[in-house]
């Protein structure tokens, strides 16, 4: 295993960014675009550190997840995504996870999560519970999620139209 971290993310932009950040920070990182070319760049180099984004062209990031502990058990992922959920969270962490972040994301954060040992059990809950729309935004990806992101299967399990699911699914989750 060598102190490299391996950047992978579908956005050629913001991976080339984030990988010039951390090298400028004195990480060695790498960057990955896909899937195949991250297993590979994990075989060749074993990295310490991975930043997963949750949506690879399409594809859900969780699933690389196991093959990455495979190659590498000791390494820390962190997850980054556009489109925070609670299931989504709670699945990348039971996967192996270390933490989960939603995008835009300081340097600073990211540098954070790989530091942190484990959970704040000390944090108190929220002052208020979740807004309806956000309680909705949270179940459709949980359901999403339980149909491996099959987007007709889940609109037939929600019993809504799929072109309505894809609206809503287009849009940013709902801030609390």
């Amino acid at each position: 295993m060598t102190d490299l971290t391996l950047v992978i993310d579908d956005d050629p932009s913001f991976n080339a960014i984030l990988v010039r950040t951390l090298e400028r920070r004195g990480l060695p990182t790498r960057g990955a675009l896909t899937a195949t070319e991250a297993l590979q760049l994990a075989s060749e180099t074993r990295p310490t550190r991975i930043i997963l984004d949750l949506n690879l062209a399409g594809a859900s990031g969780l699933a690389l997840i196991p093959e990455l502990l495979a190659i590498e058990p000791a390494c820390r992922i962190v997850i980054l995504t556009g489109y925070a959920s609670i299931t989504t969270a709670v699945d990348a962490v039971k996967l192996g996870a270390v933490q989960y972040l939603a995008k835009p994301v300081e340097i600073e954060a990211i540098l954070a999560a790989f530091a942190d040992t484990g959970p704040d059990f000390a944090l108190p809950p929220p002052d208020a519970p979740l807004s309806v729309d956000r309680l909705e935004w949270e179940h459709i990806q949980r359901v999403l999620n339980e149909h491996d992101g099959n987007i007709s299967a889940t609109a037939r399990a929600l019993k809504m139209h799929r072109r309505t699911l894809q609206r809503k699914l287009a849009k940013r989750p709902v801030r609390d």
